[in-house]
């Protein structure tokens, strides 16, 4: 073993810090697919309004997440370290919040839902923010070595995508089944307010077996900690997040990562309405077209660690986004011959196959690329910064997403969704069909060509932390 990396880390501590991965894409995709759809088709509040209440609230949740980074680089406690802590907290607050949202009633007035539905957003993102930043920083410090950091990185994919897969198959299926009362299941209230109980006792669970089976390395990360910097005021901060930005491998993996994530948030805001006013599909059927996506994310993840150990991680991204944007070609073409493809799920086999091959690269390689520019930053610097770096990662996307969403509800207005029709006009299911479709293409052709700045590789990494390590030698 090279003196400048960390021990191998044993399977079932990846598997174990992985696990914690599985309730952030549970309670993420409980609010992200399915709350625009609550509140708009159920609660009957104007998607102008719901698009800027996930608007602000991912807005926030993108400023804090530097502020976050910089707060857990930071933080010294004499049992827990800097990252475990979190760990606890915030996942306490998505569990409670992440159930909450769901008991607000139609019948209420729109102002009071609206106030209400603003309020429980902004603490599940703060939540989210408390737990993911440092969670994420954790990942990168467990391990230093090059295909190391994309095998743990590929691990907490599998549970992400689990999550995901968790609540839009089997929580389509199982809690939105259709009733006497509500033949379409998805407009059921009380499936809500069942998911979200679900959701937040599975969160809970992960965060604590991710704890339980990481905290062996707490000693070990606490000597490794760089000097806890005192007093140190807000413009320090600000220098070190304009810091991140001057890193030009970082700037171009998170630009990526970026576009990366507005398609994501494509299919999050507005698939619902897709599949189930586009192509009248059942819950059962979503749950079908979504679950083999995911299934093929995950089975993906050891090819792309093997892809990615043979190309290097660049051209193994560029080699998903091809993929991705073969599935958005194919969903183009399904839109546009709907009117002879309704409640036919088995049409969309194609893109869920292309799709879920190239999300499970965007998933994956970008983050464990993000682990390598910080070595970058290090050899300039002499400091490192986990949590500084994945929290401006994250300003990066959920800024943009932040826009994206609260023009999504404006564009829902605009192409006249009308939440008590049944069914939709032509051109409304046309626009909506287009728009995710469309959109996702555009984004995976500007992640393309944010990585031109990106110039890193296993050689020039490995050669990085080899002087690194001179240095800490010589010092």
């Amino acid at each position: 073993m090279d003196k400048n990396h960390t021990p191998v880390i044993p399977l079932v501590d990846k598997i174990g810090y992985g696990l914690g991965n599985l309730g952030v894409g549970i309670a993420m995709q409980v609010i992200g697919a399915y709350f625009v759809f609550f509140a708009t088709a159920i609660l009957g509040i104007p998607g102008s309004l719901a698009g800027l209440a996930v608007g602000i609230s991912v807005f926030w949740d993108a400023v804090t997440d530097p502020l976050m980074g910089y707060l857990s680089d930071q933080t010294r406690t004499r049992k827990l370290g800097r990252r475990h802590p979190y760990l606890i907290a915030g996942s306490l607050g998505i569990a409670a919040t992440v159930y909450l949202i769901w008991i607000i009633q139609p019948s209420w007035q729109t102002g009071a839902k609206f106030a209400l539905m603003f309020i429980i957003l902004m603490v599940f993102k703060s939540a989210m923010t408390v737990y993911i930043t440092p969670y994420t920083a954790l990942g990168a410090e467990l391990s230093t070595d090059y295909n190391e950091r994309t095998q743990i990185q590929g691990i907490k994919t599998i549970f992400f995508l689990s999550g995901l897969a968790l609540v839009s198959v089997a929580g389509m299926y199982f809690f939105f089944q259709p009733t006497p009362d509500f033949p379409v299941g998805q407009l059921n209230p009380r499936s809500y307010r069942n998911i979200g109980l679900a959701a937040a006792i599975l969160t809970v669970a992960s965060a604590g077996i991710c704890f339980g089976l990481t905290a062996k390395y707490i000693p070990r990360l606490r000597r490794s900690m760089p000097a806890a910097a005192d007093n140190r005021p807000v413009h320090a901060l600000l220098k070190s997040i304009q810091d991140t930005v001057k890193n030009r491998p970082f700037r171009a993996t998170a630009f990526s990562y970026l576009f990366n994530n507005l398609a994501s948030a494509l299919l999050s805001s507005i698939g619902l309405h897709v599949f189930t006013y586009t192509f009248h599909l059942s819950s059962q059927q979503i749950a079908l077209v979504l679950g083999l996506q995911f299934l093929i994310s995950i089975i993906s993840q050891p090819m792309w660690a093997a892809v990615s150990r043979r190309m290097d991680k660049k051209p193994a991204l560029h080699l998903g986004l091809a993929f991705a944007s073969a599935g958005s070609l194919v969903f183009i073409l399904l839109v546009l011959f709907r009117q002879d493809l309704q409640a036919n799920p088995y049409v969309f086999i194609p893109f869920s196959l292309l799709t879920g091959v190239g999300t499970g690269a965007l998933f994956t390689l970008p983050l464990s690329m993000v682990a390598d520019t910080i070595d970058f930053d290090e050899l300039r610097s002499g400091q490192r910064a986990e949590g500084l770096y994945y929290g401006s990662l994250t300003l990066y996307y959920k800024a943009s997403q932040a826009i994206a969403i609260f023009l999504i509800g404006i564009l829902l207005d605009l192409i006249r969704f009308d939440a008590s029709l049944p069914v939709q006009s032509d051109v409304t299911t046309l626009s909506l069909g287009l728009l995710l479709a469309v959109g996702s293409l555009l984004s995976f052709g500007l992640s393309y060509l944010s990585l031109r700045g990106y110039d890193l590789d296993e050689e020039k990494v490995q050669a990085i932390q080899a002087r690194i390590g001179e240095i800490k030698a010589g010092a």
